[in-house]
Parts: structure tokens; sequence; C-alpha cells
């Protein structure tokens, strides 16, 4: 099966099935965003081994962050990830590693920051007290769809590179046409529903849409400092789980203090 349609069959069968966990929320969508975590951060740790990354404090930070979004809100997921320091260092400090702290505490920091912050995120978006789950939908499908909306924009009329050092395959023709997705299921989603809705879903869809671009090259730029092109081969035409939700990361995060500001 070529790549293309391999993306098309794993889109299709993973999209309800996280959509469904979404809708159910509670302990439901932190057990998604654990399994998807677990997944990206083993990736990545797989990525910069060569920095030498103190990878259970990573798994740990992880762990702490998303219990602490759960249990107490914004304020524990900023504590739990904040815990990664600690952890790496000390941890860092009776290994027998002789890379640079700054290189191995720094690049642990980076991933559980990068994965844990992004996911909390989601898990803060669902449970806003007020449509939570649509924020969330919205989000997740905005990212979904203007990635879908690039790609294929891309392979048919793409002609002017947009970021050519750090991924060839992407386009001005294709960020705009995710663009103009992004701000339509935005708009179409908050329609008329009293929340963020009018201009102001607008807002949210140009918000999503930049920031889920700035998450998609900035896992690029990573891979080209290590010399990869996909974090891993778990979702076929995807590649890894990481470079499946490295828009949403960027996202989730802009998207619910966006929707805080807005509302």
């Amino acid at each position: 099966m070529s790549a293309f349609w391999s993306r098309i069959v794993v889109a299709v069968a993973l999209l309800p099935a996280v959509l469904g966990l979404v809708w159910l929320g509670g302990w439901w969508i932190v057990a998604l965003a654990a399994v998807a975590g677990v997944i990206a951060l083993h990736e990545y740790f797989g990525m910069i081994r060569e920095l030498r990354p103190v990878a259970l404090a990573g798994f740990a930070g992880l762990a702490l962050t998303l219990l602490g979004v759960q249990l107490g809100g914004i304020t524990w997921l900023l504590a739990g990830f904040l815990a990664t320091l600690g952890l790496a260092f000390g941890l860092f400090l009776v290994s027998r590693t002789r890379t640079s702290a700054t290189v191995a505490v720094g690049s642990t920091v980076l991933g559980a920051g990068w994965i844990g912050l992004g996911l909390g995120h989601l898990i803060l978006l669902r449970g806003l007290p007020t449509h939570g789950q649509l924020a969330a939908f919205t989000v997740i499908i905005a990212v979904f769809a203007a990635d879908t909306a690039a790609y294929f924009t891309g392979r048919l009329v793409g002609r002017h590179r947009m970021a050519p050092a750090l991924s060839p395959g992407k386009t001005w023709e294709g960020f705009v046409a995710g663009m103009a997705t992004a701000v339509f299921v935005a708009f179409v989603a908050l329609y008329r529903t009293g929340f963020v809705d009018g201009w102001r879903s607008i807002a949210l869809g140009f918000v999503i849409a930049l920031t889920a671009v700035l998450g998609d090259l900035f896992e690029s730029a990573l891979k080209r400092d290590m010399h990869v092109k996909d974090s891993g081969s778990l979702l076929a035409g995807h590649g890894g789980m990481l470079d499946r939700i490295d828009a949403l990361l960027f996202a989730a995060i802009a998207a619910y203090y966006t929707i805080l500001t807005l509302q």
C-alpha cells in the first residue's frame, strides 16, 4: 500500500476512536493523552539519543503533568511539568554519563514540556465548564482538516515552498488552503453557539492554523538537527505518533488561551 493510501486508512480508522474518547472526557481522555504521550516521548528520545537525555525523568514528568491537570487543573499541570527539571538533574547526578548536563537535562525538559504541556492543554480544553466537548472537538478537527487540506493542495497545485530548509514538502499554496480550512471548521462548529462564535470563531481558526503550522515546523527543525526523516513508522503514511500530533501540541495550548481571552 502506498504512503498516500496508508495515510487515508490510518486517519479513517483512528479519528473516530480519538473523538469518541474525547467525547467521554474524564479519565478516558487522560488515558488517550497518556498513550499518545508515552509513544511520542519514546519517539522523541529515540531521535535525540545522541544527546543522552534522562529518559526516565521525562516519562515521569509527562505522567505527573497529565495526572496534575486532571486532579488539580492548570496549577498542578505546571507543578507536574516543573518537577521534570528536578528529576532530570537528580537522575543525571547519579548516572554515569559524561555528557553535558545542560544538553541532557535541557533536552529532557524540552520533550516533557513540548508533549506534556500540549496534551495537558487538550485536557484543559475538554474540561472547560461550558462547551468543553465542543472546544476540544473544534481544535482537533480544525488541526486535522487543515493538515489534510494543506497536504492535498500541496500535492496537487503546490509550487512555492514555504520552508525549504526545514520541510521541503510544505508549500504556501498548502498553507493558504489549510488556513482557510481551519477558519471554516471553527466558524461552522461554533456558529451561533454563544461560545466564541461570530468573528471570534474566525480569530480562533486563524490562531489554530498558524500555531499548527508552527508546531509542524518545530518538529521538522528537530528532525533536521537529528538527521531523521520521521519520528517513527507506527502510523504508516503518517510516520510516527509525534509526526501525527506535532501540530496539535502547539495548537491546543494557543487555542485554550485564545478561548479564555475571547469568551
